[in-house]
């Protein structure tokens, strides 16, 4: 899930030749909203023409011939050629220098991104003087992780039922997410807020609630262990 993340890079771009500020910026802007991009030979995936969205670009320093950005994207996206493409538009052609991810989805590297050290740190005062409180702090609960994603509320009585892998039914819905499109990837919780599964709507929000039965979430992923909850579905048998 974190992969269909959105991203934030800061990114060094080196100029073959001289640029008029001006100018640099208009082209700059011009790489802000959706872009067809096809990806370098050198990549994990096909190189068929895609179309990728460009959220921001802001430009922190020019010292030519290197300029600093912060990009942020879809994921997907090949920092790497958006830079070629600038510079070919600039006409005088660029390449990437540097590259760093500060963002992916909920994951900040100013706000909750720790070092192995102070992990490291945490464990060995938790095991020596039995002080968690920086390893409270520094591991965070796996609902974290789906933040970004929409998500749906389910009742206690149908948790067990997709722990053991069923998908979701319209009556086991309490609430969701108002702008649910089908196919989307969707959370899936408890009333308190529990991640119980990870899967893959198979109807709109507005579908959802207007229909009283049928299927709307296919179970793709189960999270929360079976058992967790009481077993209500299968408790009492149909007359024959």
């Amino acid at each position: 899930m974190l992969m269909l993340a959105n991203k934030d890079y800061v990114a060094v771009m080196q100029l073959h030749g001289e640029v008029d500020l001006e100018r640099l910026m208009d082209v700059i802007n011009e790489f802000v909203g959706d872009i067809y991009q096809k990806p370098p030979v050198r990549s994990s995936v096909k190189r068929v023409l895609r179309v990728k969205k460009i959220y921001d670009i802001e430009v922190l320093e020019v010292k030519h011939p290197h300029v600093l950005m912060r990009i942020s994207c879809e994921h997907g996206t090949y920092v790497r050629k958006l830079i070629h493409d600038i510079g070919e538009v600039l006409g005088v052609g660029a390449h990437m220098r540097e590259l760093r991810r500060i963002k992916t989805g909920p994951f900040r590297e100013d706000e909750n991104l720790i070092t192995m050290h102070r992990l490291s740190e945490a464990i060995h005062l938790y095991k020596e003087l039995k002080d968690e409180t920086l390893l409270m702090k520094y591991i965070m609960p796996v609902e974290f992780v789906i933040s970004h994603m929409p998500k749906i509320t389910i009742s206690d009585g149908a948790v067990d039922a997709l722990a053991h892998g069923a998908d979701l039914a319209i009556p086991g819905i309490v609430k969701l997410h108002d702008k649910i499109m089908k196919d989307d990837k969707v959370a899936v919780l408890t009333l308190k807020g529990e991640l119980v599964a990870l899967g893959r709507a198979l109807m709109t929000s507005e579908e959802m609630v207007e229909n009283e039965r049928g299927y709307a979430v296919k179970n793709v992923r189960v999270i929360m262990k079976d058992g967790t909850y009481p077993r209500m579905w299968g408790k009492y048998k149909k007359d024959v």
